[in-house]
């Protein structure tokens, strides 16, 4: 099967972080997640992302470190996601793709329903930011 190579930004504003919605028409409609996108033929995965922000969000990120990878089948793909700790640069982010965007504490992630890849990845930001 193949694997899609997926990237996500994990940007954190004090002791909140960013989470998007997912435009209703498109797959997993509705539900939130990290911003981020497919890794195209020729990018890095921290190039992927740098696009994929100034698409969806109209921001410049500044791209560090993995903070976690996670693979996962969803009935129509199989994702390899990795989520990078980054910063806005330049820009204010502005809804150009998403429904909705909002900032949130690791407290208050039961009140979303996520995709199904980020479930993992949200139980490892509890643990590191209790």
């Amino acid at each position: 099967m193949k694997i899609t190579e997926v990237v996500a930004a994990l940007i954190w504003q004090g002791d909140k972080f960013m989470i998007c919605q997912r435009p209703a028409h498109k797959a997993r409609g509705l539900l939130w997640e990290f911003v981020g996108g497919k890794v195209e033929q020729g990018e890095t995965k921290e190039q992927a992302l740098i696009r994929e922000c100034r698409e969806e969000l109209a921001i410049t990120l500044s791209v560090g470190d993995v903070f976690m990878d996670v693979v996962h089948e969803y009935p129509d793909l199989t994702v390899h996601l990795s989520l990078f700790n980054a910063t806005i640069d330049e820009g204010d982010p502005q809804k150009l793709e998403h429904n909705e965007i909002r900032w949130i504490t690791p407290r208050e992630i039961s009140n979303y329903e996520f995709c199904p890849a980020d479930v993992e990845i949200l139980a490892r930001i509890c643990e590191v930011y209790k």
